[in-house]
């Protein structure tokens, strides 16, 4: 693989976009070799969390602009078929069964955001920034931008950087809650890999069904419903020999007191 970089090690797969040149713009070429990767992380029984990162000093400046005028020059279809591959690259980050972490180290634009947003969790280094930029560009937000935006930040946040060109900074996307956490940027790769392998450190197929579950609860409507939800598979999670070894490791400490 040429634009990306993997590193596994702990459980946890790193993914390092690898094109500092074009600051790691999304490619149709790219976008293969991130697919490719997310299949194989979740056909590996090795890999229980994903940290997707950028190789300085950007994350992602988003999709490559040349593609999408070469998009845009093919007609409607040939523009639609062009988008949807750059799509692809954050859509299969989201669409991935293991819990995935963006450490977002530098500027994420456009569909970098795109792909920041993807992931469950998102911690940004001090020089990160935050840029929609698709309406500065003369181009309308896609690939769901809006609609993952506003999920994380509610309507105001989301307004502000779409319509009204505000850029956050690190700072400021913690407190709107794009971010969970902002540390010092030479700390972010140990910070977001302690925080993967806290998930690493669980069954897998747990992990999988937890993530699954929560997938699930915007569209649960009533608490009784949302009981309902997890009580299949924590059911099954109750009768899994990973539980009973760690409930048997338990009751031995409590009683070894």
């Amino acid at each position: 693989m040429a634009l990306i970089r993997v590193d596994t090690s702990a459980a946890v797969a790193t993914l390092t976009l690898d094109d500092p040149a074009r600051r790691n713009a999304l490619t149709e070429p790219m976008v293969d070799e991130i697919v490719a990767a997310f299949d194989a992380f979740e056909a590996s029984p090795d890999v229980r969390a994903v940290v997707v990162t950028g190789a300085a000093p950007a994350f992602c400046a988003g999709a490559d602009l040349s593609h999408l005028g070469g998009a845009g020059g093919a007609g409607d279809g040939g523009a639609r078929a062009g988008l949807r591959r750059i799509y692809e690259g954050f859509l299969r980050v989201s669409r991935c069964r293991l819990p995935t972490i963006a450490a977002v180290n530098g500027a994420a634009v456009g569909a970098g955001m795109n792909l920041a947003l993807a992931c469950d969790v998102r911690l940004a280094g001090t020089s990160a920034r935050f840029d929609t930029r698709f309406l500065q560009l003369g181009i309308h937000p896609g690939g769901g931008h809006t609609w993952m935006l506003e999920r994380a930040v509610g309507p105001q946040a989301a307004a502000a950087t779409v319509l009204f060109g505000e850029v956050l900074t690190a700072a400021d996307a913690e407190r709107v809650g794009l971010v969970w956490r902002t540390v010092p940027d030479d700390e972010l790769a140990g910070v977001a890999r302690s925080l993967a392998e806290r998930a690493g450190a669980a069954p897998r197929e747990l992990l999988v069904r937890a993530k699954a579950t929560l997938q699930r609860m915007p569209g649960v409507a009533t608490h009784a419903e949302a009981v309902d939800v997890e009580l299949d598979p924590q059911v099954w999670s109750i009768g899994q020999p990973e539980f009973q070894a760690r409930l048997a490791a338990l009751q031995e400490r409590i009683t070894s007191r």
